[in-house]
């Protein structure tokens, strides 16, 4: 790669963490180009020879950021069980959470799920990502480790709840508790859920 290439590809990944950080604290419709550009330190039109809108940014942000989960699970040794790697990468998705890492931007309004489902990049990543989780749930629920009576979007979708689940929020502001505390407890929450094992289920 020329230093050219090089240095162009350094400047689109700070532009990607500056549109991250903007996006977790002000959300979609209060960030601008203007912000991205003064946080990357480089002048709009700079901005634009990466980005030709704010939608495309966006988009690239969020593809970006379900890219590292597939990565995330593409580095799990491939006989580890497959529950063992939902709750690691749970425990992936909520640690990138309390550092400021995770907007949940499908989650807060339909405009904006519309808008992202028209980039293709996007929509592979989400379907790649889809279809691996979904073949992780089903081997749960063949070996017994997930109820095997839900289905497998139930779960599926019960499981990237949890990733913007204002449960985290809450814990970090006013629990007292350390990150670790937070992403253990979450996980043991979402998959053991609130009744002690030693207990039977309300009928």
């Amino acid at each position: 790669m020329s230093f050219k290439n090089h240095t162009f590809k350094l400047r689109e990944e700070a532009i990607l963490n500056a549109t991250t950080a903007a996006l977790v604290e002000h959300g979609f419709e209060l960030m601008t180009m203007d912000d991205i550009a003064s946080r990357v330190g480089i002048s709009k039109p700079s901005l634009y020879k990466h980005f030709a809108s704010r939608e495309d940014l966006v988009a690239a942000t969020m593809t970006r950021l379900i890219q590292q989960a597939i990565d995330e699970l593409d580095s799990y040794p491939q006989n580890m069980p497959a529950i063992d790697q939902l709750r690691n990468l749970l425990g992936w998705a909520i640690d990138i959470r309390l550092k400021g890492g995770m907007p949940f931007l499908p989650s807060t309004r339909s405009s904006i799920r519309d808008m992202l489902l028209r980039n293709q990049a996007y929509v592979l990543s989400i379907m790649n990502m889809n279809q691996r989780l979904s073949t992780l749930v089903t081997q749960c629920q063949q070996d017994g480790s997930l109820n095997p009576e839900l289905p497998v979007l139930v779960i599926l979708y019960s499981y990237y709840a949890r990733t913007c689940d204002p449960t985290v929020d809450y814990l970090l502001a006013y629990s007292g508790l350390d990150h670790a505390s937070i992403r253990d407890h979450m996980i043991t929450v979402s998959f053991a859920g609130l009744i002690p094992l030693n207990r039977s289920q309300p009928t």
